[in-house]
């Protein structure tokens, strides 16, 4: 890593900013997505900690790099943006699939539990009766894109180790994908935790969305509540008149 000449030592901060960019670009940072200390990097790029400092704050304010409290100066890779259809019932892996991206998962929580009470009332289970209780962080190409806490009645899938990459794939293995569902969406302001999973700031906006998911006879086979980045999700409806007012204006 070397600085080129600069013509001025007031511009000095920019060409430090410059060759950070193209550092950035060609990957050198890639396996930790965090810059390394200033100590470190100011002894590579030969500058002062002074210098280093400014040319970090313009690639913060210019969405290069973003600050973690406690945690150091991160890389703000290119997010993916995802049009999602709200009539179409799909899982996350077949939505990555269809768009060209590799869907990925970083498991949070898996097994077999006894439902809370909302869980037994939405899935329609005893309070005996176990239930499947999987939560992954969704990834598109390694970015970071929703939260899902995915419930389903044991019944339909006894040993939480059967599901794969795909839940919907392996309710479809075992003849109980889902063919119908109502879904809640709502804005809402990211804790700690969740933005910190999802790689953006505390109380940044996401969307909530609650699934209820159906078989064709009607019993209740998933029940999940999942946090999408705003930034990285539009979701799309198709709205037409009802026939009556299609009528009326004939």
């Amino acid at each position: 890593m070397t600085i080129a000449d600069a013509p001025a030592r007031a511009t000095l901060y920019t060409t430090v900013g410059e060759t950070l960019k193209r550092e950035i670009m060609s990957g050198r940072f890639a396996d930790t997505e965090v810059l390394p200390g200033e100590r470190e990097l100011s002894g590579l790029l030969n500058v002062s900690r002074t210098t280093l400092r400014r040319a970090i704050t313009d690639l913060v304010a210019e969405g290069v790099l973003y600050h973690r409290h406690g945690a150091g100066t991160f890389i703000r890779r290119a997010t993916p943006r995802v049009d999602q259809a709200l009539s179409r019932l799909t899982g996350f892996t077949q939505d990555m699939r269809l768009r060209g991206f590799v869907a990925g998962s970083r498991e949070l929580e898996r097994g077999a539990f006894l439902p809370t009470p909302e869980e037994a009332m939405m899935l329609g289970v005893g309070p005996n009766e176990g239930v499947i209780r999987l939560s992954r962080l969704r990834l598109a190409s390694e970015v970071p894109m929703a939260i899902e806490h995915a419930v389903i009645p044991q019944r339909y899938i006894p040993d939480p180790t059967m599901i794969g990459a795909s839940l919907y794939d392996t309710l479809e293995a075992r003849n109980f994908k889902p063919v119908r569902a109502l879904q809640r969406l709502r804005a809402i302001l990211l804790g700690d935790a969740d933005a910190k999973l999802l790689g953006v700031e505390p109380k940044s906006p996401a969307l909530y969305i609650q699934r209820i998911a159906y078989l064709a006879d009607g019993r209740c086979v998933e029940f999940t509540r999942s946090y999408y980045r705003s930034d990285t999700y539009d979701f799309v409806s198709e709205l037409t008149l009802a026939p009556t007012a299609r009528r009326s204006k004939a």
